[in-house]
This record gives structure tokens, sequence and C-alpha cells, in this order.
């Protein structure tokens, strides 16, 4: 159980209906029931969420979520999102596998994924970009990608703090980090 009680069904009808439309009827994770337990954290938290269609093509977007995650040591949020969604980003077995135990430029990755990487990693390690990191970013991305993977830098981070500060259980059906 993790630290902090979360919500427990049955939920009312508003919650549910929230639940319903983010899980497309599927159970509500744990993440989302821990934060509804709190009625102001679960509002800032819809209304800063990023969960839907921006202007990254779903692999991008995974690669950016996937290696924030892996380097915020987050297994809850990145088993989550291998098991929902690596399949229709078109992330390959060793891909998953590198993005959670190598860098940028290990072989599987093209150069604009390179630059993704990079890109979550410096932010990860130094909350900016310098110059150089930058240009090879916007040599692949336009204006609207770059704001959308720094949002999600920073969104995944704080999901990541909230599964891991307050030890979230991970979900049942989840991927595990690879040894």
């Amino acid at each position: 159980m993790s630290r902090i009680a979360p919500l427990e069904p049955p939920y009312e009808p508003e919650i549910q209906e929230q639940f319903d439309r983010i899980m497309r009827g599927a159970p509500p994770l744990m993440l989302f029931r821990m934060v509804a337990s709190n009625a102001r954290a679960w509002e800032k938290f819809r209304a800063g969420s990023l969960l839907d269609r921006g202007p990254l093509t779903l692999r991008e977007r995974e690669i950016v979520i996937d290696r924030t995650c892996a380097l915020t040591r987050c297994e809850y949020e990145w088993g989550v999102h291998v098991a929902t969604f690596a399949k229709a980003a078109q992330l390959t077995e060793p891909q998953i596998r590198a993005i959670v135990l190598d860098g940028a430029q290990a072989p599987c990755w093209s150069p604009p994924e390179q630059a993704l990487i990079a890109t979550v990693d410096a932010l990860h390690l130094r909350a900016t970009l310098n110059d150089d990191e930058f240009d090879t970013l916007s040599a692949h991305y336009d204006d609207a990608k770059i704001f959308e993977i720094i949002l999600l830098c920073g969104f995944y981070r704080t999901v990541s703090y909230l599964a891991n500060g307050l030890d979230l259980p991970l979900e049942e059906n989840a991927a595990r980090f690879p040894k």
C-alpha cells in the first residue's frame, strides 16, 4: 500500500466520470486513486496533465516519458507506460532495455531519437539545455514539439516524485525494469 491512502470505490460520480475518461473504462491506476484522494491535488494534477494528444508522435512522447521515468528510477510509471503504449509506439525490446540501461548513443536509436534522449538526460541532470543541445534538438523538432518535450519531462518528473515518494505498489500488469 502507498504511504497515503488512495481513494476507494465507490467513487463520487464526478470522480468516476473523470476516471472513466482517463482510463477509458478500465479500473483507475493506483496513482490516479492516490492523487484523487486530495481534491486540490487532483484538480491541479488534471489541469497540468499532458494526457491529451499533443504535437509529438506517440513514439516520441513515449521515448520522452519512458526515459524520464527511467532516470528518476520510477518503475511504477515506467512500467505502466511500457505495458500500455510500447507496442503501439513500436518500441522494440532492445529499445525498451536501452531506454533504461543505455544513453542516447545506443545504436537502436535514430538521430532524432538520440536528440530526444540526450535532451531528457540534460534536463534531468541540469534542468537546462546548452546551446549545442538545443541546436541538436531543434534540427529535428519544431518549437511546438520542443515545448512539449520540456513539459513532458517536467510533468513526468513530478509524477515520478509522487509515485516514488509515496511508495506506490507496482501495478499488477505493468512492465518491470530490465536487469
